[in-house]
């Protein structure tokens, strides 16, 4: 890079990284904005404008979502990751237990440690489509607490399904990213399974 980036430049750098990583593909200014809490895009525009200044981010035109990071981490380790057929994004359904096959991945991509526990599971439904995540795509998930909007593999009141993660009032539930279905908030017990980290889309 030409020049140091400035203290927001770089939480802007490192958040526009870690959407790239979890969700496939770059956040668009909205939503750096939402997650900045800013009344204005303006403001990110600007920081955004400076990261491409810099050679932090390139852009492609024309696309809503066409933020790149320049930089490329090394490769890591390649872990086999064992794909537990699919996870409903829609209503939960009776949990599958049986691993189907095993993905090679690396886990440096992931932005996780070598040895961490990671399993996959194959989408299947619509109620993740606001959160980039499609009917058929693999979601990778980390055996790991679950923070307050994480999307999180979950078990609730024995039935599995893929939702995002919140707490109001002391209360864990799961929401969609689709307003065609409702919150989610377990009769009796609510067990996260997984934290997803990376995404894998289905093309075909």
């Amino acid at each position: 890079m030409s020049e140091p980036l400035t203290d927001r430049q770089q939480q802007v750098l490192e958040y526009i990284h870690a959407h790239h990583r979890q969700q496939g593909v770059s956040p668009s200014l909205r939503e750096i904005q939402a997650h900045f809490g800013l009344a204005s895009p303006f403001g990110i525009k600007r920081h955004v404008d400076a990261l491409i200044e810099k050679g932090a981010l390139r852009r492609l035109e024309g696309k809503a979502r066409g933020l790149l990071p320049q930089s490329h981490p090394r490769r890591g380790a390649l872990a086999e990751i064992p794909l537990y057929g699919t996870i409903p994004a829609g209503l939960p359904v009776e949990a599958v237990q049986e691993p189907d096959s095993y993905i090679s991945v690396d886990t440096t991509s992931l932005g996780v440690r070598p040895n961490a526990k990671l399993f996959a599971l194959r989408v299947r439904g619509d109620s993740m489509i606001n959160a980039s995540i499609l009917d058929r795509d693999i979601v990778f998930l980390a055996q790991r607490e679950p923070r307050p909007h994480d999307i999180v593999a979950a078990l609730i009141d024995g039935e599995s399904t893929l939702k995002r993660f919140l707490v109001q009032r002391g209360q864990p539930f799961l929401r969609a990213e689709n307003p065609r279905y409702p919150d989610l908030v377990p009769a009796t017990e609510l067990i996260i399974q997984g934290v997803m980290v990376g995404l894998l889309r289905a093309f075909t």
